[in-house]
């Protein structure tokens, strides 16, 4: 049986207001290459309450429609309890972030990420300014 190794890093990704986003499998790529790990999983999350994660087809249509159904489901502008505490006019980007969720899990198989031909990892940001985005990366599987 070969020994389980543990890999451990981070992806930065510079994003501009929200709902922002970036395709980030190319840096996980080079990671699991760095990790040489051939079969596993890669865990991914995003450090900070207004940042997510998730998959998509990464092409301009997508990219939009996914925009336009974070803004319909949580728009800017509404009246959020966060708002009566903090007054930073980010209560959308706190239940954006939410809603899509912090981290993922995903399959490695032959030393690269199990997705689909059209799948893409992004990273994203919701809150109401830029935010530079630390994505915090554990590899487990065996070399």
């Amino acid at each position: 049986m070969k020994p389980v190794s543990i890999f451990c890093a981070s992806v930065e990704a510079e994003l501009n207001v929200g709902p922002d986003m970036c395709d980030i499998s190319p840096a996980l790529e080079n990671l699991i290459h760095e990790s040489e790990i051939q079969t596993g999983t890669l865990s991914a999350t995003v450090v900070g309450s207004t940042g997510s994660i998730t998959t998509i087809e990464y092409e301009p249509g997508v990219i939009e429609d996914l925009k336009r159904a974070i803004r319909t489901l949580t728009p800017p502008g509404l009246e959020y309890a966060h708002e009566k505490a903090w007054h930073d006019g980010n209560g959308h980007s706190h239940v954006q972030a939410a809603l899509l969720g912090p981290s993922i899990a995903l399959p490695v198989r032959n030393g690269r990420l199990g997705l689909g031909t059209w799948q893409q990892v992004v990273a994203v940001n919701h809150d109401n300014r830029p935010r530079k985005r630390t994505i915090e990366v554990t590899i487990i599987g065996i070399l």
